[in-house]
């Protein structure tokens, strides 16, 4: 495989988590005009950092992932097109997109999509290392090979399975957990005959997109009514991933993460509270850890402003819980006067730069 700069190493000074200012997406106000919150990746962080969980100089820089990374898994074919401005708004949903030059569509809606996805890769590498890893954006699930929809234009999730299965050794064997409220046809697409991959996905059966093809690829489909609550929501989810555990151990866990399941979300269809959702990540983090099978955990969908508060706040959870932390994450040291001369002389490793 080609030598890609995603997957050098991460200090060991640093969480796991993933990130980077570019993952935003802000131009002239247009990005209001989807239904989607497009600076929500920077305000959890913004949230983690005021409740002194990490610190800027402590969280690994995400990098846009190259051409050559996408061609792991994109035909050159798909990803010309996105050279047309009109086939990006299209994919994003954002149609004024259609009427920009392509390179302002380039700088300013794929390029933090690209990094996001770059993010993702990132991740993958460091949850086999670490036990653990959270990219705050990505879980682009509608995207396949060639194919692009429902905002979602690169395929992330299967291309971290993808370079793991290519350049990490002992990765032979992947379970994507699709929590997000619509269905992950994507890399349902991408993995339908590959017997390396399984997958769970619990979705609304009414909503977009509906993908009676990627269906067959789902190992565990869980189909949800309209307005489904915690209760019912929680019981499935639990059972579920016991059982897709049980059934296959995997090397790796892929959690897409979506909090489109929360109560009033426009187009999630389902009525899930905060608590609810906040329960749900701890659920699938407890089964990950008592099997101690690596898991990397991306947000996906998500559209009101109010969710990225219960990210943050989920990731919290995990943290007080003991289901992520940084020592079990490094293999770092008890004694707290070696931790602060670490994280000195790092100050600036987690750029990788």
């Amino acid at each position: 495989p080609h030598r890609s700069e995603l997957y050098e190493d991460a200090p060991p000074a640093c969480w796991p988590i993933v990130y980077s200012p570019d993952y935003n997406i802000t131009f002239m106000g247009l990005e209001k005009l989807h239904p989607f919150d497009a600076g929500k990746w920077g305000k959890v962080i913004n949230f983690l950092k005021e409740e002194k969980l990490i610190a800027d100089d402590l969280i690994v820089q995400a990098r846009e992932a190259t051409d050559e990374d996408l061609l792991v898994v994109h035909t050159r074919r798909y990803l010309n097109k996105l050279k047309w401005s009109f086939v990006v708004a299209t994919i994003t949903e954002i149609p004024p997109v259609a009427f920009l030059p392509n390179f302002v569509v380039q700088r300013k809606v794929l390029k933090p999509l690209r990094t996001q996805t770059g993010g993702t890769i990132m991740a993958g590498k460091l949850a086999v290392d670490r036990g653990w890893a959270i990219n705050v954006g990505g879980g682009f699930h509608h995207c396949s090979s060639d194919k692009g929809g429902g905002f979602c234009a690169y395929a992330d999730i299967t291309l971290a399975i993808k370079f793991l299965f290519e350049r990490v050794q002992g990765v032979s064997k992947a379970t994507i957990i699709d929590l997000d409220a619509h269905q992950g046809n994507g890399h349902e697409r991408d993995f339908m005959d590959d017997h390396r991959v399984y997958i769970m996905d619990a979705y609304n059966r009414y909503i977009y997109p509906g993908d009676g093809f990627a269906k067959r690829a789902i190992k565990r489909k869980v189909e949800l009514e309209w307005g489904t609550e915690d209760t019912e929501y929680l019981q499935k989810v639990h059972t579920h991933v016991e059982g897709a555990l049980n059934e296959l151990k995997p090397d790796i866990i892929i959690y897409n993460a979506g909090t489109d399941i929360l109560d009033g979300d426009p187009l999630g269809g389902l009525a899930i509270s905060p608590q609810g959702i906040i329960k749900r990540d701890e659920v699938v983090f407890k089964a990950a850890r008592s099997r101690r099978i690596p898991i990397l955990m991306v947000t996906s969908g998500g559209y009101q402003k109010r969710t990225a508060r219960i990210i943050a706040d989920s990731i919290l959870n995990l943290h007080n819980l003991g289901l992520i932390d940084k020592e079990l994450a490094t293999s770092g040291t008890e004694n707290p006067t070696v931790e602060q001369m670490i994280r000195d002389s790092t100050k600036d490793l987690c750029n990788l730069s």
